[in-house]
């Protein structure tokens, strides 16, 4: 979901349970990031600020056109994905749930879907039957989508996430599994695999265009305005995890590893959270980690809701260095490639783009058969590595990684 949207009140409370998950660690300490969180549920919440719905009903698409279930209408959708359905040529916005009628029926009229396709939280199970639902398009807080995809799969829907993926490997291992049991496709919404400069980076580290991998360092970082738990889902450890690394600093994770092009073979790692602060009274407030390459190279990754703004990625070789900055904003994002003397500016990329490419993508796979670049088993990759990185913090101790992720023993 969107690492801006930070203003929005929250739209899902924590359930009864989410009490009992807050933290209780000292500073620097991340014990409890690494246990299941507190149950949650979707609630409908108002509809957020300074949303501009269309004001013309959407123009028919291609026969084949994949229709979308939008669970989930907070912010992110309505201010980014929902607008640029416009702009694929094989998707389209179906169906939609909240657990608000006001805002179903505001943005039910503005997209054109039809009363019967507007779904609650309750009747969702509903959607089964709704044939011109093909998708469902998860952009609920995270501490739901393992539940809300299990729901979509079972309804006979194929699934796009929004990332992360979930909150713990286990959750990831779960969706995947039921995916392959209702045989439909699990994709997720890693939206910078399709970003004009991110492709041409991915492209530039194949070729080799630094020399020999060195260095890697990315930066996700904003100062969070005054908020708590029972405002914002973010900082609320039941439905956001541990904080801003599986918010906004799996950018840089995931960067880190597409322009490194292997798996690290270990990570040592460290948090903070000051004392007394409502913000991050259940969650970090600042996360820092070292990953180390079989081929000698390393990633210094940090991510933070409370210092100034960044956005950069970094990779530095032995004959040159490319310089993203910023590099997996929606918009604007600018480019350097420096060898010797020479200068190579790319950008400002056309970044918007990256949301129809997606869309269009999942919409090939389902009704193509073509392979997905951000399946269901790169989420459960990414999160394996986030617990690794919380235990690291936790134990003060390198951990060592097998060649999948996970921990060795």
């Amino acid at each position: 979901m969107s690492e801006h949207d930070v203003t929005r009140r929250r739209f899902m409370e924590a359930g009864a349970g989410a009490a009992a998950a807050s933290l209780v660690m000292a500073t620097g300490a991340a014990a409890a990031l690494l246990q299941r969180p507190g149950s949650a549920q979707a609630t409908g919440r108002p509809m957020p600020n300074n949303v501009a719905l269309p004001q013309a009903r959407p123009t028919p698409k291609r026969a084949d056109s994949v229709g979308f279930a939008i669970v989930g209408l907070g912010g992110y959708a309505l201010n980014q994905m929902m607008p640029r359905f416009s702009q694929a040529a094989r998707a389209h916005v179906a169906a939609i749930v909240s657990g608000n009628p006001d805002k179903l029926r505001q943005v039910g009229d503005a997209y054109g879907v039809p009363p019967e396709s507007r779904y609650s939280y309750e009747n969702f199970a509903k959607i089964a039957s709704d044939r011109r639902v093909d998708a469902v398009y998860i952009v609920l807080p995270s501490g739901l989508h393992a539940d809300w995809t299990e729901r979509a799969f079972a309804a006979g829907k194929h699934v796009l996430c929004e990332k992360p993926m979930a909150l713990s490997s286990a959750e990831c291992e779960r969706m995947i599994a039921a995916g392959r049991r209702a045989n439909r496709k699990l994709m997720i919404a890693y939206r910078s695999h399709f970003e004009p400069n991110n492709m041409q980076a991915m492209e530039l580290m194949a070729q080799n265009a630094v020399g020999q991998l060195r260095l890697l360092r990315t930066e996700q970082s904003y100062r969070m305005g005054p908020t708590s738990p029972s405002e914002n889902w973010r900082v609320n450890r039941a439905l956001a995890g541990g904080g801003p690394l599986e918010d906004y600093g799996i950018y840089g994770l995931q960067a880190a590893l597409y322009l490194a092009r292997e798996m690290p073979e270990s990570i040592s790692a460290t948090g903070f959270r000051p004392a007394g602060d409502p913000r991050f009274a259940e969650i970090l407030a600042h996360v820092s980690s070292q990953l180390r390459f079989p081929s000698g190279a390393v990633a210094q990754l940090v991510t933070s809701y409370d210092s100034a703004g960044g956005n950069i990625v970094q990779a530095r070789g032995t004959t040159g260095s490319l310089i993203m900055d910023p590099a997996t904003g929606y918009s604007g994002n600018r480019m350097v490639l420096e060898t010797g003397r020479d200068r190579r500016e790319f950008g400002p990329a056309e970044s918007t783009v990256q949301f129809a490419r997606q869309l269009d993508h999942f919409a090939d796979a389902i009704r193509d058969g073509t392979q997905i670049k951000t399946p269901g088993e790169m989420g459960l990759r990414d999160l394996r590595l986030i617990e690794a990185i919380y235990a690291s913090a936790e134990t003060g101790r390198t951990v060592m990684l097998n060649p999948d992720g996970t921990r060795k023993s």
